[in-house]
C-alpha cells in the first residue's frame, strides 16, 4: 500500500488553489470553507494521509460523502467548525453507512474536487484515523450527487444517510436515480442549512476501476504551478497548457441572469471578450458549477468536460457566484477523465450526466470535437 502524508502548510495552501480552479466555479470556496477546515484540523493536530488507489487491496471497503447546502456567512462557518469538535455530522453519517453495509470503512474518497467538499472529506478521514484516496468521483465539482463516475460504472449511490447538526437523520435506502439527491436538497432547503451525506459504498476492486485516480495530487501540482507563475506569465495560456485544455475567452461579465431553483445556484452568465478577444462572446450555463460554455447558441464545452474560471491577475479560480457584472475573468475548457467519459456510456450514466439536468437538450460531445483546432 502506498500512502503519503500531506501536512506541509505550503502544500495545503497550494492544494486549495488547485481545488479552487478544478472545482469549475463550485465545490465550495477554498478561501472560506477549505482554509477554515485545514486551519481547524492543524490546530487540533490532525494529519492527512493520501493513499494511491492502485495500491489498496481489492477487498478494502471505501465510502464517499460530503455536504449539501450552505452556511450563510463567515460567522456561521466559525460556529459550525467549533461545533464539529464535539459533533461532526459527516462522521456520524459514515458510521450510519458502515452499519448499513455491516463493514468498517478502510478509506474515504471525495465525491468531487472542490475547495469545500474535498477538505471536509479529508478532515473526516483524519478524524477517523484512516487515509483518504488520492482521487475522486468526477475530476471536478458537480452539482448533483448522482453525477459521478461511480454511479455510471454501476456503484449504488444508496443507501445514503443525511445527517444534520440539530439531530436530523434521513436515510434513503433506494428509489429512482435522482431521489436521494432530491431528498437531500429538500431537507437542507427546508432547514435553511446543510446536511452531511455518505454514499457510494464500494470495494477496493470497484474503486480502482471507477475512480478519477490521482486528482488530489493533480490539484496540488496545479496549485504549485499557479503559485510559481511569474509576472510576465499569462495565466490563461499557462494553465491551458498545464491541464491540456484550450483558451475560450478573456473578457468580462456583461449580464448575469439568475434562475430560482431549490438547493442550487442556477444562472446564465454572458461574457464579452476584451483585448485580443474583443468582439467575441461566450455564454456560461451554471448550476453551482459551470456546466456548459456556448458561443452563438452552440456548445463548446459540455459537462462533464471542464470549464475553468481564472482570475486574470493571479490565475487562481473564480467562484461562479462571484461572476457579477463587470467581473474580469479568463475561461478555458478541458476534457474530463477517460473513466468519466466511459461512465456516460451506461444507461444510468447518460441519465445522471444529461444536459436536461441543467436546462439544455444536447447530447454529450467531447470538447475535442466542438472546439476548432483543439489539441491536448
Amino acid at each position: 500500500m502506498t500512502i503519503r502524508t500531506l501536512d506541509n502548510p505550503a502544500d495545503l495552501d497550494a492544494l486549495l488553489i488547485g481545488l479552487g480552479i478544478m472545482g469549475t466555479g463550485g465545490g465550495g470556496d477554498p478561501k472560506g470553507w477549505g482554509r477554515s477546515v485545514f486551519d481547524a484540523d492543524r490546530a487540533a493536530g490532525r494529519t492527512y494521509r493520501l493513499a494511491d488507489p492502485a495500491s489498496i487491496s481489492d477487498d478494502a471497503f471505501i465510502l464517499s460523502g460530503g455536504y449539501l447546502g450552505s452556511v450563510a456567512d463567515d460567522h456561521g462557518l466559525n460556529r459550525v467548525l467549533e461545533g464539529w469538535e464535539t459533533d461532526f455530522e459527516l462522521e456520524r453519517a459514515i458510521h450510519i453507512l458502515e452499519a448499513e453495509h455491516d463493514r468498517t470503512v478502510d478509506y474515504l474518497v471525495p465525491f468531487e474536487l472542490g475547495g469545500g467538499n474535498t477538505p471536509v472529506v479529508m478532515s473526516c478521514a483524519a478524524r477517523l484515523g484512516i487515509p483518504v484516496i488520492d482521487g475522486d468521483g468526477v475530476g471536478r465539482a458537480a452539482p448533483e450527487t448522482h453525477m459521478c463516475s461511480f454511479l455510471g460504472h454501476g456503484i449504488s449511490l444508496t443507501p445514503m444517510p443525511l445527517v444534520g447538526g440539530d439531530g436530523t437523520i434521513v436515510l434513503v435506502r433506494d428509489g429512482d436515480l435522482f431521489l436521494a439527491d432530491a431528498v437531500g436538497r429538500c431537507v437542507s432547503g427546508r432547514k435553511q442549512g446543510f446536511l452531511a451525506n455518505a454514499h457510494f459504498g464500494m470495494s477496493g476492486a470497484e474503486l480502482k476501476r471507477t475512480v478519477v485516480a490521482g486528482s488530489i495530487t493533480q490539484a496540488l501540482e496545479l496549485g504549485r504551478f499557479i503559485r510559481d507563475l511569474g509576472p510576465s506569465d499569462d495565466p490563461l495560456d499557462a494553465v491551458s497548457r498545464f491541464v491540456g485544455g484550450v483558451p475560450l475567452l478573456r473578457g468580462r461579465v456583461t449580464v448575469r441572469t439568475e434562475i430560482a431553483q431549490q438547493g442550487f445556484y442556477v444562472a446564465v452568465v454572458e461574457l464579452a471578450g476584451a483585448g485580443e478577444d474583443e468582439g467575441r462572446a461566450l455564454e456560461l450555463v451554471i448550476k453551482n458549477e459551470v456546466m456548459c460554455a456556448k458561443r452563438s447558441g452552440e456548445p463548446l464545452v459540455i459537462f462533464p468536460d471542464l470549464v475553468y474560471l481564472l482570475d486574470p491577475a493571479t490565475g487562481e479560480g473564480v467562484m461562479s457566484i462571484d461572476l457579477v457584472e463587470g467581473c474580469e475573468v479568463c475561461v478555458l475548457g478541458a476534457p474530463c477523465a477517460q473513466v468519466v467519459r466511459e461512465a456516460i456510456r451506461s444507461e444510468s450514466g447518460r441519465a445522471a450526466f444529461s444536459s436536461t439536468r441543467y436546462g439544455e437538450s444536447f447530447d454529450f460531445t467531447p470538447i475535442e470535437e466542438l472546439v476548432e483546432g483543439f489539441a491536448s
